[in-house]
């Protein structure tokens, strides 16, 4: 019997299987991610071509983790206390109800900020009209899914272009796939060659947020409900997340080069003038 076969004869206490037999079995092709790849780069709004990355991209440890997982107590007991992440947090008036400082505070503080709900993560998910299946590899992605904001709280990596490419490092040390290295690391380099001369440490950046998300305990596997009642440099002491030193420096340094970090493409016209100063 093949691995995949094997997994739809696995169940948890309720009956849930843990991977449907109509889901597809992964197939693994990187030239398929590369063209995928370099369509993202000509439109880096396109966020279908990123699922067809991971797709083209399977991690072969993925099903083995969400076996460990799912099929624990500590699985059973998440799925019991938090089914669905996004009424949890998107429920800013009960979540402003802990104290002050907590990561509750800080993870709304960011959001409405940002103008982000997580519902509006899912209603974007949803429009890629990729099929759902019910499993337990389904909560699992979905729950994947539903902590990325928090990540970014978590860690002090905004929504930058740098960012972005540190969240998905630090993802990819928390649940390594080959598509979070490609794009993680591929986006980091387009963004030196946007800035081409700058001395910003922008790979350094994308390594130590790899290193801390390897550091760190799976998120996936935290009573989210309970580390938001929590302060939030309490909670980042307990997942062992130190400060972003590189991601700020870059953006200290960024700042005397006049760059902004939230507009690269502005910033690549004056990229010659930077590289000859």
């Amino acid at each position: 019997m093949s691995d995949t076969a094997r997994y739809t004869k696995m169940f948890a206490a309720d009956g849930t299987v843990l991977r449907h037999p109509d889901r597809p079995a992964p197939r693994y092709s990187l030239p398929r991610a590369v063209k995928n790849f370099r369509l993202l780069m000509k439109d880096k709004e396109d966020t279908s071509l990123v699922f067809k990355i991971y797709e083209s991209l399977p991690s072969k440890d993925f099903m083995p983790r969400v076996q460990e997982l799912m099929l624990s107590e500590r699985g059973e007991a998440l799925r019991s206390s938090e089914p669905s992440l996004p009424e949890i947090l998107d429920d800013h008036a009960e979540l402003r109800k802990t104290p002050k400082g907590s990561l509750a505070h800080a993870y709304c503080d960011f959001m409405e900020n940002e103008g982000l709900t997580a519902a509006g993560l899912v209603a974007e998910s949803d429009r890629l009209g990729r099929p759902k299946y019910n499993d337990l590899v389904q909560w699992f992605g979905d729950r994947s899914r539903d902590t990325h904001d928090l990540f970014h709280v978590l860690t002090g990596y905004g929504r930058d272009a740098l960012g972005e490419q540190c969240v998905l490092l630090f993802t990819h040390g928390q649940s390594p796939t080959q598509g979070h290295l490609l794009i993680g690391y591929a986006g980091a380099a387009n963004i030196k060659k946007m800035v081409w001369g700058s001395k910003a440490p922008v790979m350094g950046a994308v390594r130590q947020a790899k290193a801390t998300g390897r550091g760190a305990p799976r998120m996936i596997e935290q009573p989210i409900r309970e580390l938001l009642k929590q302060p939030v440099d309490e909670v980042r002491r307990l997942l062992n997340i130190p400060e972003p030193t590189q991601y700020r420096e870059c953006h200290r340094i960024w700042a005397e080069e006049g760059i902004d970090p939230y507009n690269l493409l502005a910033s690549e016209s004056g990229s010659e003038e930077l590289a000859s100063a």
